[in-house]
């Protein structure tokens, strides 16, 4: 990726995730509202709780790609979370949001994974 692109990509993420941390604590309880009831009836701790540390986690992996510190971390961390998002939240009017962040997500951990760490997770099988 052209440096110029990558550093708009990162920010531009960093942005959406610092964004919706803050909505997410200034709203928990509405936020809990995406999470589908099969998926609520699995989380042992009030919805409100796990929306704020969500909010939180969010905040962080935004920070972290705001000052491009851990980059491929932060942006695999994001992969996962949005991808347990889209499982939970089904489909709704923000399930495009989430569609765009995990392909933005993916191209950046893509472009920031050490090169020493591809070899172990494309490692053929020996029979």
């Amino acid at each position: 990726m052209r440096k110029s692109g990558f550093h708009i990509l990162r920010v531009g993420i960093a942005i959406t995730f610092l964004w919706i941390g803050v909505l997410i604590l200034k709203d928990p309880a509405g936020w809990s509202g995406y999470i589908q009831p099969w998926a609520a009836n699995l989380i042992p701790v009030p919805l409100i709780e796990v929306m704020i540390v969500t909010a939180f986690f969010d905040i962080a992996v935004g920070v972290l790609l705001l000052i491009d510190m851990f980059t491929w971390i932060a942006s695999l961390a994001a992969l996962f979370h949005i991808a347990t998002v889209l499982i939970v939240s089904g489909i709704n009017q923000v399930t495009i949001r989430d569609v765009g962040l995990f392909a933005a997500s993916l191209a950046l951990f893509a472009d920031t994974v050490p090169s020493n760490l591809i070899p172990k997770f494309l490692k053929p099988k020996v029979s």
